[in-house]
Order: C-alpha cells, then sequence, then structure tokens
C-alpha cells in the first residue's frame, strides 16, 4: 500500500513539474516574442536623411539631382512634388533654376530639363549626388567630364525615347523631359555607383515641432531681379505654398500643388562672370538666412558643413520638420533686407 501511495506521489509531482517546465517554457517563448517584437519595431525605425521621413527599409538608392528648367516657357514643371530637397539659385539674367535632389520618392518623370552650371554641380557633387542635366558649355562640360561630378548630359541621349523624350507640347530648350526610371541603368552603364548611405541631416521630434517659437511668417515674398517668389503659409496643411511671378507652383500633369514643410532662404554674393551673365555663386561662406517653419520665422545663419548648406544658430545645426524642403540662395544685394511680409 505504502509503495503504490509512492508511486502515485512520485507521478503527481512528475505532472506538476512538467507543468512548471512548460509553464516556464511558455512564458520563456512569450518573453522572446515580445523582445523580437520590440526589437523589429526599432528596426521599422528607419528614416530617409533628406525629409526625416519614416522609411519601410534602410534606404541605399543614391541621390538623383537633376537642373530643371524655370523660365515662364518651362511653368508649370514635372516632378517637383517628389523632390526632397529643391535649391534655386539664378542662373543668367534674372531667372532662376532649379537643382531638384530625388531620393525618398522616385517620380516617373522630371523636367523640363536645362543646362549644367558649375556651382550646381558642385552642389551635387558635395551632396554625392549623381547630376543629370541637359547641355553644358564647352568648358562647363570639359570640367565635368574630368570629374567635378559624375553626370548624365541629356544631350547625349536626347529624344532616345529612353533617357530623355523631347515632348512636343513645349518648344525647345524648354521641352527635355528626363525619364526617371531609366536613370539607374544608364549610370551603371556609365560605371557609376548608384547605392550610397548618408548621414541624416537634423530633424526636429513631435514635441521640438510643437515648441517651436518665432516670428509670425504667413505670406513671405523675396524678389529674384523683377519676378517674385512667395510662400503662403496654409494653415490646414501646416506646409507652405509656393508662388512664381504670382502663379502658383504646382504639377502640370494633375496641379498637385508644391507643398513644403521648410523654407531656407540664405542671402550670399554672387559675382557675374562673362558676357552671357553666368555667374559665380559663393555656397562656401555662410551668413545669414531666414528659416520658415509651421508658419514661424527664425533669423538664423547659414554654413557649409561637410558640403552641405545648413542652418545654424552659434555653429549649431537648427533642426527642420520632417518633410519637403525649398532653398532659396539670394544675393546680398538686396539680400534678406528685400525679403517682404516680416515681422
Amino acid at each position: 500500500m505504502m509503495k503504490r501511495r509512492s508511486l502515485v506521489f512520485i507521478a503527481i509531482l512528475f505532472i506538476l513539474l512538467s507543468g512548471c517546465n512548460n509553464d516556464a517554457e511558455a512564458n520563456e517563448s512569450d518573453e522572446h516574442a515580445g523582445k523580437s517584437f520590440n526589437r523589429e519595431s526599432v528596426e521599422s525605425h528607419i528614416y530617409y536623411p533628406l525629409t526625416g521621413l519614416q522609411a519601410n527599409l534602410e534606404p541605399t538608392n543614391r541621390i538623383v539631382s537633376v537642373m530643371v528648367n524655370n523660365h515662364p516657357a518651362a511653368r508649370p514643371q514635372t516632378g517637383l512634388s517628389k523632390a526632397d530637397i529643391v535649391f534655386e539659385i539664378l542662373a543668367e539674367g534674372q531667372t532662376t533654376r532649379f537643382l531638384a535632389m530625388f531620393h525618398s520618392e522616385v517620380p516617373e518623370v522630371v523636367g523640363p530639363v536645362r543646362s549644367a552650371r558649375p556651382y550646381y554641380f558642385n552642389l551635387a557633387n558635395d551632396y554625392n549626388a549623381l547630376y543629370v542635366y541637359h547641355g553644358a558649355a564647352n568648358f562647363i562640360e570639359d570640367m565635368l567630364r574630368a570629374g567635378a561630378a559624375d553626370h548624365l548630359n541629356g544631350a547625349y541621349y536626347d529624344n532616345d525615347g529612353n533617357l530623355f523624350k523631347r515632348e512636343s507640347f513645349r518648344v525647345a530648350p524648354h521641352n527635355s523631359y528626363l525619364q526617371f526610371n531609366a536613370v539607374a541603368d544608364v549610370a551603371i552603364n556609365q560605371g557609376y555607383q548608384m547605392e550610397a548611405s548618408y548621414q541624416s541631416l537634423d530633424f526636429l521630434t513631435a514635441e521640438e515641432i510643437s515648441e517651436l517659437q518665432g516670428e509670425a511668417a504667413t505670406d513671405i515674398s523675396l524678389m529674384y531681379g523683377q519676378e517674385s517668389v512667395r510662400y503662403l503659409y496654409d494653415e490646414p496643411a501646416e506646409k507652405y505654398l509656393r508662388f512664381s511671378a504670382g502663379q502658383q507652383t504646382i504639377e502640370l500633369t494633375d496641379e498637385t500643388p508644391i507643398q513644403l514643410d521648410n523654407v531656407f532662404i540664405i542671402e550670399t554674393t554672387h559675382q557675374v562672370v562673362d558676357q552671357e551673365g553666368r555667374r559665380e555663386v559663393d555656397l562656401q561662406s555662410g551668413g545669414n538666412a531666414l528659416l520658415l517653419q509651421k508658419g514661424q520665422l527664425q533669423r538664423i545663419q547659414w554654413e557649409n558643413q561637410g558640403g552641405r548648406l545648413i542652418p545654424v544658430r552659434e555653429g549649431e545645426p537648427v533642426g527642420l520638420v520632417p518633410g519637403q524642403t525649398w532653398v532659396n540662395v539670394i544675393p546680398t544685394d538686396p539680400g534678406l533686407s528685400g525679403v517682404t511680409g516680416l515681422e
């Protein structure tokens, strides 16, 4: 009888121990599952370096920068709504051109595309971006061929139907359009690397954005010669709308408006260097700047840090609102004193 009771006790003890082990294994499994979930959550916090917006996967594509025509006959343009950053700088006379940098989004078409200038391709090279343009003066083309920047010149692919296409609804030189999906293959065939990693720009957290302070800046205008550029703050969208000479900057195909999270206005010296009116523009020395974000304006400075044009205060980077940025580079005469709509 005692032997039978002992056997029963041992059996019950074995069942209890097995249950404990199963519970421990289950708890360990739950714990591991929790860690796995948390690890995946952390890994999902990947951001595009030029916008600060979240990405699903670590971006490995190289930035592609495109010289976009801003002659009145070239408006509205195509593809600008997908650019992470657009730099607007004077070319000849009082007409600006855009250097549009594409990384987080890939448009199907960009254009019209125009010719190269040194301060644009130097800027592209400093950002480790492929530089795409259409045409160049011989001495400028020589600089690029000598290695000033990795580049694709549309003049060699003019209307090939693959990389560039001449559209019939506009006349040359305002009708050359980049077919963006062909860029990587053509660039690789030219021996260029189309994978890259980038250090992120400085971006504000949600809490920092909620604490932004500055002057009211809801309707700001500046002048390039006789032509105005205006930024109107769209309060419901919390973004800036852009206008050239009174016309809103939109996409040609579907009239999507250009909506900006940061407008960065910098002043620097410009010098005309030839009879055609080409310029040298100082993008190295730094100087005074304005930064428009969320309907507010900060009076700060700009610096070239590692080739990037950065908003700073007392040498420290000023954070950007995650999203798209437009950089207006204006001559020091009249400089920021010519910007209207300030308090």
